[in-house]
């Protein structure tokens, strides 16, 4: 079973640098495999294989900037039928949602019933693989935006005429390879925007500031203790039905992580002071 995409290198014309193009073909190559194997079948791999059950394959290119077609292959039973259950709204709805993830953005739309569930069953898997495509696949895919300036989209291709942007990488995309956790942690005061309750990851908007930032907690959510989980829950729905002069804020404790220039990513939350 073949699942259709492409990956767009935006240049000024139909061709690009070829270390840096096969280097981004390379790392888009392996975020789609990893991705895809991990909600089909519940694993993350330290690396790919040739013999592994969900492949990638090379189509035609085209032009117009430079294009690469490539499919995602499944030849296992148990993920064929796994995605059969999922169905392609959703696994391409993950596929964004994991690429998002994986250089800090938010992910722009509510999450399915079913694509919640893939996440809910992969529980702790999800953190392993964010950090497993930021250890080398996203580190290989921004080659090309990094060295030339040309942003890449990776698309899935309904058909011809047809196809849905996943996910876009650029130069600003490519400074969250090097994105780094501070040494010492800092005292933020913030408001919960988003909480995923699998996994412990979600939003927030620190005081006075405008853009909503990355959360998260450095061991296993599950053992956050329940006092914590219940605060960060009960800020975010109070918060939720409000207009912003009306919420509340936290007192948090975090280690941020910050890109070179200073600017924070993701907060790792180490206390609430209650």
């Amino acid at each position: 079973m073949s699942l259709n995409l492409d990956v767009v290198i935006n240049t000024p014309t139909d061709s690009v640098d070829m270390k840096a193009g096969l280097d981004t073909l390379g790392g888009t190559s392996d975020a789609a495999r990893y991705i895809a194997e991990a909600i089909l079948t519940g694993r993350v791999r330290e690396r790919q294989t040739h013999k592994a059950d969900v492949r990638t394959t090379l189509k035609q290119s085209f032009s117009g900037s430079y294009g690469q077609k490539f499919s995602i292959d499944i030849y296992d039973d148990a993920a064929h039928k796994e995605y059969r259950r999922i169905g392609k709204v959703a696994f391409f709805e993950l596929m964004a949602y994991f690429l998002s993830e994986s250089v800090y953005k938010q992910y722009p739309f509510n999450l399915s019933a079913k694509a919640e569930g893939v996440i809910s069953r992969l529980g702790e898997k999800v953190k392993i693989l964010t950090s497993q495509l930021r250890k080398s696949s996203l580190q290989r895919l921004h080659e090309v935006p990094e060295k030339f300036g040309y942003s890449v989209k990776i698309r899935y291709r309904q058909n011809r005429e047809v196809q849905h942007e996943l996910a876009t990488f650029d130069r600003e995309t490519a400074e969250t390879i090097y994105a780094r956790p501070s040494p010492e942690p800092v005292k933020i005061k913030a408001a919960i925007t988003r909480l995923n309750i699998n996994t412990g990851n979600g939003r927030l908007l620190v005081k006075h500031c405008d853009e909503t930032v990355a959360f998260g907690f450095a061991g296993r959510y599950k053992y956050v203790p329940v006092e914590t989980k219940e605060n960060i829950s009960s800020n975010l729905s109070h918060n939720n039905v409000r207009d912003a002069e009306k919420w509340l804020y936290l007192d948090i404790i975090a280690r941020p992580i910050k890109l070179r220039d200073g600017k924070v990513v993701k907060y790792i939350i180490t206390e609430l002071q209650l």
